[in-house]
């Protein structure tokens, strides 16, 4: 199994289905409301660890219900807790609207989350014994940093999703191996709208990059090779939350098995799809057994008839 580290954020979704977002002012009636675990460090652990992952999570909760159900949450998708320690206080919280389009909005609270500022005794060790360390940007930045520099030192590739999107310090991009941006991110750090050129920027600072590309698909380029776009599989959207985060976590796993690049962006896209066509972060992502039948599927109809579908969706974020 492939041994992934995840240092990141643990959140209590609290989700309103509704047929359109508000508007600033405005008041709307929902169809829906859910609790659910999210926060994008925990939901990539429980992606990779659904998709064959040995997972080990490394961050905290509060010391609330919320708390107890978010480690609750972690242990039942096979993910070790041992990292995730317990703080005074409440849990990270986010506030999502999702509507009819699948389109979502959220409002990170960051609660238990902010109290990681750095590396406890163990998480090193942690880190060490990983061949990936997934990195996201719902921590404090010193704690990111402090991660990055240890995986760096022991030799583990580090995988950073830079969202929500914020100015990186040149320390943390020099320790990270692949940067996963989806293409807003991509285009707040470059200040570049296309996507190549986005990429191309930021190989400047970073040797890999995948910028996700919701239905377009996927871009993959690297110092020295040519660019790679993969296309998402065709399907009917019903909530995009946590899709970006299915993605990273799956392509994590197949790096980490060896796969080879355009493989593993397939495989990952692939998994991204299953997710938009089910609610919630957590509970729509697939099993490594449900991604590799979409997968085999997808690559039959490629050499079949053309195929025809509702919105296209995948490596969304």
């Amino acid at each position: 199994m492939t041994a992934i580290a995840v240092l990141g954020s643990t959140n209590m979704d609290l989700v309103a289905y509704v047929p359109k977002a508000p508007r600033l002012g405005e008041t709307v009636t929902g169809r829906a409301f859910r609790t659910v675990p999210g926060g994008k460090g925990a939901n990539q652990a429980v992606a990779a660890a659904r998709a064959g992952g040995k997972v080990v999570m490394i961050g905290a909760v509060g010391a609330d219900e919320f708390g107890v159900r978010l480690r609750s949450a972690l242990t039942a998708a096979g993910v070790d807790t041992a990292g995730l320690r317990t703080v005074e206080g409440a849990s990270g919280t986010a506030h999502i609207t999702v509507d009819d389009e699948g389109g979502n909005s959220i409002i990170v609270v960051p609660g238990a989350n902010a109290a990681v500022t750095g590396l406890e005794t163990g998480d090193e060790a942690r880190i060490a014994a990983a061949g990936a360390l997934l990195l996201q940007l719902e921590l404090p930045l010193s704690a990111v940093l402090a991660g990055a520099r240890a995986a760096r030192a022991h030799g583990v590739r580090t995988v950073l999703t830079p969202a929500p999107a914020q100015p990186l310090p040149a320390d943390l991009l020099a320790a990270t191996d692949l940067l996963v941006p989806n293409e807003h991110e991509a285009a707040a750090l470059t200040g570049l709208t296309d996507p190549l050129q986005a990429a191309e920027a930021l190989l400047a600072e970073v040797p890999e990059v995948v910028i996700t590309l919701g239905a377009a698909g996927a871009l993959y380029a690297a110092r020295g090779a040519e660019p790679l776009t993969v296309p998402a599989p065709r399907v009917r959207a019903m909530d995009t939350t946590a899709a970006g985060d299915t993605f990273v976590g799956a392509l994590a796993v197949a790096l980490g098995e060896g796969r080879p690049m355009p493989e593993a962006l397939r495989w990952a896209s692939a998994a991204a799809a299953l997710s938009v066509q089910r609610p919630g972060a957590q509970d729509s992502m697939p099993t490594r057994a449900e991604t590799d039948a979409f997968a085999l599927a997808g690559r039959a109809a490629e050499s079949g008839p053309s195929r025809t579908g509702g919105n296209e969706a995948g490596a969304a974020s």
